[in-house]
C-alpha cells in the first residue's frame, strides 16, 4: 500500500477544505463599496457598511428589535385577506406567488404591526418588509395599516410607519389602488385623536405608497442614500425628455428641497424617534411612569401636558422664536 497516495492525501484535503457544514452566508458584500464584510461586524453596525455608510435592507424582525432595543413589544396578529380574488394570471399564478413568498419569509404578507414602548412613550410601528413580492401593497397591507392606525388610537399611542416598497401590488389590480385611500382615512384618524403621525422611509419607497401614506406624516425621516419617489428615474426621464439632476430621489436630494424633514442614521434613529414622540406626545410616558411606581417616575423629567407652548417665547419684535 502506497502510504503517500492513500493516506495523506485524503488528511491533507480535510486540512485545507475543513468541514463541509460550513455556512455560506458568513461574509456579506455591500451593494455599494463591493467591500466583503464579516456577518457579525455587519449586525453590530445595524447592517450598515463600515466602509462606506451604505445602509442596506433589513427584515421587519431586525427593525422592530433595533427600535424596541430590549424593551418588550407584542406583534399584532393581523386578519387574513383573500389571497387571490382577481384569479390573477401572467407568467404564473398570483396565488402561486404568494405561496412561494410565504414560503421564502415565513410571513403571511409583506406588513408586520408591533406595539410597545420607546423610552416610556407607546408606540404601535408597522413595518413594511420588501423581501415580501417587493414590499407591494395590497388588500393584506391596507387592512394591516387601517387595524395598526385604531389600535394606535385605542392605546393612545404615536403611530410610526416603516415603508420599504415598489408600489401598489398589480396582481390585485383596483383593490390594491383602493388601499391608498384606505391608508389616508387611517391617517386621518389618528389625527383626529390627536396623536402623532411619524413615517422612517426607506429603500426603497416608491409608487402608491409614496402617493398614499409614506408622505402624509407628521414627521418625515429618511435613512441617509434611500431612494424615495413615485415613479422610476429613467421612466421620469423619457416622459419629460430631460435629464435628470444627480443623486435625484435620494433622501439628501429630497431633503434639500424640503420634501422630508430629516435623514438620520440607522443607529441613531430609536434616539430620534424616542425625543420627537416625547415632545410630540410626552403626557402618556409621564402618567404611565407614574403608574407604575415612583422609581421609574422619578427617572423621568416632568413634562407638561403641551410641551410644545414652553420651547416658543416672545421676541421683542412680537415674532415667536423657537428656544435653543
Amino acid at each position: 500500500m502506497n502510504w503517500l497516495k492513500n493516506f495523506v492525501p485524503p488528511k491533507l484535503r480535510n486540512l485545507v477544505i475543513g468541514q463541509k457544514d460550513i455556512p455560506e452566508n458568513l461574509w456579506h458584500k455591500c451593494a455599494s463599496c463591493a467591500q466583503m464584510i464579516f456577518h457579525r461586524d455587519l449586525e453590530k453596525n445595524c447592517h450598515v457598511c463600515q466602509h462606506c455608510g451604505h445602509h442596506m435592507r433589513i427584515g421587519a424582525e431586525a427593525r422592530l428589535k433595533l427600535l424596541f432595543n430590549g424593551d418588550s413589544f407584542k406583534t399584532l396578529k393581523l386578519d387574513s385577506a383573500i389571497a387571490d380574488p382577481l384569479k390573477f394570471k401572467d407568467i404564473k399564478r398570483y396565488s402561486d406567488r404568494i405561496k412561494e413568498a410565504r414560503a421564502k419569509t415565513g410571513k403571511e404578507d409583506a406588513l408586520t404591526v408591533a406595539s410597545g414602548r420607546m423610552g416610556g412613550h407607546p408606540v404601535v410601528i408597522a413595518v413594511i418588509d420588501f423581501s415580501f413580492m417587493g414590499g407591494s401593497m395590497g388588500i393584506a397591507v391596507g387592512d394591516g395599516l387601517v387595524k395598526a392606525a385604531r389600535e394606535a388610537i385605542t392605546k393612545k399611542a404615536s403611530f410610526i410607519v416603516i415603508p420599504s416598497s415598489g408600489g401598489a401590488r398589480m396582481q390585485e389590480g383596483i383593490l390594491s389602488l383602493m388601499q391608498m385611500t384606505r391608508s389616508t382615512v387611517a391617517v386621518e384618524e389618528v389625527r383626529e385623536a390627536g396623536l402623532p403621525y411619524i413615517v422612517v422611509l426607506t429603500d426603497p419607497t416608491t409608487g402608491g405608497v409614496t402617493a398614499s401614506f409614506a408622505m402624509l406624516g407628521d414627521i418625515a425621516i429618511a435613512e441617509p442614500g434611500c431612494q424615495i419617489g413615485f415613479a422610476g428615474q429613467r421612466v421620469i426621464e423619457q416622459t419629460i425628455r430631460e435629464t435628470l439632476p444627480e443623486g435625484f430621489q435620494t433622501a439628501e436630494y429630497l431633503l434639500d428641497h424640503g420634501m422630508i424633514d430629516m435623514v438620520v442614521h440607522r443607529d441613531e434613529l430609536r434616539e430620534t424617534l424616542i425625543r420627537i414622540v416625547g415632545l410630540l406626545n410626552p403626557g402618556d410616558a409621564v402618567k404611565a411612569a407614574k403608574a407604575e411606581g415612583p422609581a421609574v417616575a422619578l427617572a423621568l423629567p416632568e413634562v407638561t401636558d403641551n410641551v410644545l407652548p414652553d420651547l416658543i417665547v416672545e421676541a421683542p419684535e412680537g415674532v415667536p422664536v423657537v428656544k435653543d
